[in-house]
């Protein structure tokens, strides 16, 4: 994680407490484990600037499951094509089946930059995502206009215990996506989201 101490959002009436701390403290421990250091930024003066607040990162073992799949996406393009080539006698499959390649490998060797350019925040009154090197995004989603925390994993994912979190608003376009999350950190995640969501649409 970077930047100042955690900014989590502010306990509602109910949990203020002399607990509220510690809870909040314990919160972002969760979120912090297994994950990056720090945020990968662009090397462009133009680039998006960080801000102030704790940025949290993806789990490290999300690295690990891009590879993977991608990996085995290689395999099959190649096997497909050497298939093709010596069984058929068609050569000219190993054209797109080249294009594919070395898009699959480029995709894999780029992969643990993009992984530690993703990062979010949560703010005050909002959650702020990013990520990006070369095309860079930042959204920010409301707390009192998100109206379903989504959290999903393949088998893949479940084994090395990551998962994804989508938060869906009234606005399609300002969805958000976080893969990469410790199995932990997105249920602890959904649960601070949904208690805070719950808060704003009530005027708590």
């Amino acid at each position: 994680m970077t930047n100042s101490p955690d900014s989590m959002p502010p306990p509602t009436t109910a949990d203020r407490s002399p607990s509220a701390p510690a809870e909040g403290q314990a919160t972002a421990s969760v979120l912090d484990r297994d994950t990056y250091d720090a945020i990968r930024e662009p090397r462009a003066a133009g680039r998006l600037p960080l801000g102030d607040g704790t940025w949290h990162q993806l789990a490290r073992q999300y690295v690990w499951v891009q590879l993977i799949s991608t990996g085995v996406a290689v395999l099959v393009v190649a096997a497909a094509a050497i298939a093709a080539s010596l069984l058929w006698h068609q050569l000219w499959v190993w054209i797109p089946a080249g294009v594919f390649l070395v898009i699959l490998i480029w995709t894999m060797a780029i992969t643990p930059r993009q992984a530690r350019a993703y990062g979010y925040q949560l703010r005050r009154d909002d959650l702020v995502f990013r990520r990006g090197i070369l095309w860079q995004r930042v959204v920010a989603v409301p707390y009192g206009r998100m109206q379903l925390v989504d959290i999903t994993h393949g088998p893949l994912d479940r084994g090395f215990g990551i998962a994804q979190l989508k938060l869906v608003t009234a606005a399609a376009s300002t969805g958000v996506v976080i893969p990469g999350l410790t199995q932990a950190a997105a249920e602890q995640l959904r649960d601070t989201l949904v208690d805070v969501a719950e808060s704003r649409r009530t005027g708590l």
